[in-house]
């Protein structure tokens, strides 16, 4: 245990900027809905720089809709959805207009990834061909959406990455994801360091997604800070599926590696050059 707590530690100083300041909850960036149904209770979650107001469930229509609000024109967030609440088919709107997101699946949870234009108030609906599946007296929805199921899939999105590279579909940014899916959500310890990782990273990663929006010069710096990480990263692509020793040594060579390149080398030169003068 105290090992896995100071890899996280470690890793959370070579994958996070220094000016990372973590946030309240108060500010949108995570919202934990409560949707109640047959007497059930399901727990669908949002991680996003936009705040969800209000929701409603429709179990006639299949529908969830989420009322939501932003001070910003550009909104990126996602969305955690129980299959045991919403299933088949999703079919997704935005203030009525029919939109396309990235979903990825595990056996209990729809992983939506959302990104759309407009500040204010939006509505956003999610409609599915199934509802309520497989719930019944003798398996409470509690159990089914317990923290080790969410945890499989609460990777959450790569929003600095996505803003330096222009899209989510950028190949450094998928190389990032297929990590966080193939290598360290099949492993226990890479379950419990994405679950740490992302209450932290999501504390800041919107407000510097939208600095480097709003500023090139911010962007193309963060873009040329964050890819010899990316380079380093691409060794945990050698671990074995579900090998937590092959995750654990490959992790801790790029944890060396990254902080070799940003810490001891700069301070190398540094000392020399104070040498020098």
């Amino acid at each position: 245990m105290k090992s896995k707590l100071l890899i996280s530690l470690l890793l959370l100083l070579v994958v996070t900027p220094a000016f990372g300041v973590p946030l309240s909850d108060k500010t949108g960036l995570v919202n934990r809905l409560d949707v109640k149904a047959e007497g059930y209770s399901f727990e669908v979650q949002t991680v996003a720089n936009f705040d969800v107001k209000d929701f409603k469930f429709d179990e006639a229509q299949k529908r969830l809709t989420l009322f939501v609000s932003s001070s910003l024109e550009n909104n990126f967030g996602e969305v955690y959805l129980p299959q045991n609440l919403l299933s088949g088919n999703l079919t997704f709107y935005i203030n009525g207009q029919k939109y396309s997101p990235i979903v990825k699946y595990n056996e209990s949870i729809s992983f939506i990834t959302l990104n759309f234009t407009g500040s204010g108030d939006n509505k956003i609906e999610i409609i599915g061909t199934n509802s309520l599946q497989g719930v019944n007296q003798t398996m409470p929805v509690e159990n089914k959406t317990s923290s080790e199921n969410k945890s499989q899939v609460k990777g959450g999105g790569c929003l600095i990455a996505t803003a330096a590279y222009g899209s989510e579909l950028a190949p450094q940014v998928q190389q990032l994801r297929e990590l966080r899916d193939n290598q360290l959500l099949h492993t226990e310890f890479g379950k419990s360091f994405m679950s740490s990782f992302n209450d932290f990273y999501y504390s800041f990663s919107p407000i510097i997604a939208d600095w480097e929006r709003e500023n090139p010069a911010f962007k193309d710096t963060v873009k040329i800070a964050i890819t010899p990480m990316l380079s380093t990263l691409s060794i945990m692509s050698l671990a074995e599926d579900g090998s937590e020793a092959q995750v654990l040594g490959f992790g801790l060579s790029v944890i060396a590696l990254n902080l070799g390149m940003y810490f001891v080398v700069p301070a190398v030169v540094i000392l020399k050059v104070r040498k020098k003068l």
